[in-house]
């Protein structure tokens, strides 16, 4: 017996389960530095990243979109080459007899331990003695184990994607898409359902609350990406903080609580998943909020017979808060931040069509079913 092996293949095998458990099962923020898991995605992200620099148009965004799921299946599969190379190492420093193997090289002990764990049965090749049939029924526990695991942890993965895309789709009629701070506001204005901010503000709320939830337990949800190109959780993170500041900085003497608390969960959100994400924090290369772009919201909004009288010293402080963080999380995920302000008409994916420009609802008109 090789007890250096003996002691390599345990190693193999624990961390490999102990990344599956934290991963899959347990979860919460993991502050460990050598998680294998954050390891693999920071090898596969610069990769992916480098691949992707090479593309342009829907050709790159298909190939980012793409790095989602696939990373997952990629993670999924080097946990079983950890386990059967793990098992492989301790069967053969516990020099395990193999029935059935000529040679007894390497290559044996990983047959066998691959057709162990996933549990073929093909019985060409068997462990012989007490210690390497024990372990053979441990491997194919943990296979069926393994396996009733990653069943399980898709649908509840699935489950917080489709939750998070949910309010995104949502958000296109609001603020247009990409969405921006200033067509929330118009639109209600427009709209005359100002009184109905709050309510919206508080929905928000609940959105930023269930994404730093949903992506802390599993944080390869940050690399899902919308179905549409000029959608992402990022950017409707982005326009519930424009929006949310604009408000803080215009009202005085309102009733702010509700987008006080809006405010402060979008932007734990966004310092969080740019600390679990290990993102770098610099100065913004750009600022989103373009010169004359408040004034000609001001004139818009004053058309539509709503005062907006902007701080613009108090509205740089709290865009100073939460601004570099949206920055640092476009730059590591390669996402596109909107703009603030959208000036002229925005069109919203649902007006987009191969056959041309939907009317918008105000537009309709009885003979209009039929455009559609």
């Amino acid at each position: 017996m090789h007890a250096v092996a003996v002691i390599v293949g345990a190693g193999v095998i624990l961390a490999a389960l102990v990344d599956a458990f934290e991963t899959i099962l347990q979860p919460r923020r993991v502050t460990h530095r050598f998680q294998l898991a954050r390891l693999y995605y920071r090898g596969m992200w610069w990769a992916w990243r480098v691949g992707a620099s090479m593309l342009r148009g829907r050709t790159r965004q298909a190939f980012l979109g793409a790095f989602g799921p696939l990373s997952l299946l990629g993670l999924f599969a080097s946990w079983i080459l950890w386990l059967i190379l793990g098992f492989a190492v301790l069967n053969a420093g516990a020099g395990t007899v193999l029935t059935g193997a000529l040679h007894h090289n390497f290559s044996d002990y990983l047959y066998a331990s691959g057709t162990t764990l996933f549990t073929l049965g093909y019985g060409d090749v068997t462990p012989a003695g007490g210690f390497g049939r024990a372990l053979a029924v441990l491997e194919s526990g943990m296979g069926f184990g393994f396996l009733a695991a990653v069943i399980g942890y898709l649908p509840v993965l699935y489950q917080a994607y489709s939750a998070r895309e949910v309010v995104i789709s949502q958000m296109d009629a609001r603020a247009s898409s990409p969405p921006s701070a200033g067509e929330v506001l118009l639109r209600l204005a427009r709209a005359r359902r100002a009184d109905d901010m709050d309510d919206l503000l508080a929905a928000w709320e609940r959105w930023a609350a269930e994404l730093l939830e949903s992506q802390l337990s599993f944080p390869v949800l940050s690399y899902y990406r919308s179905q549409h190109d000029n959608q992402s959780w990022l950017a409707m993170l982005a326009a519930i903080l424009d929006t949310c500041a604009i408000l803080l900085a215009r009202r005085r003497g309102d009733n702010l609580y509700q987008t006080e608390m809006t405010f402060a969960m979008a932007r734990h959100a966004a310092v969080d998943l740019t600390l679990v994400l290990k993102t770098s924090i610099r100065r913004p290369a750009t600022d989103r909020l373009g010169p004359g772009d408040l004034e000609w919201l001001r004139e818009s909004l004053e058309k539509e017979g709503e005062t907006f009288r902007p701080d613009d010293t108090r509205l740089a402080e709290l865009r100073s808060t939460y601004e570099p963080f949206l920055q640092a999380l476009a730059r590591r995920l390669l996402f596109a931040l909107p703009p603030v302000v959208v000036r002229g008409e925005a069109i919203d994916n649902w007006q987009r069509s191969s056959l041309g420009r939907a009317p918008a609802i105000g537009e309709l008109t009885s003979g209009d079913e039929d455009h559609f």
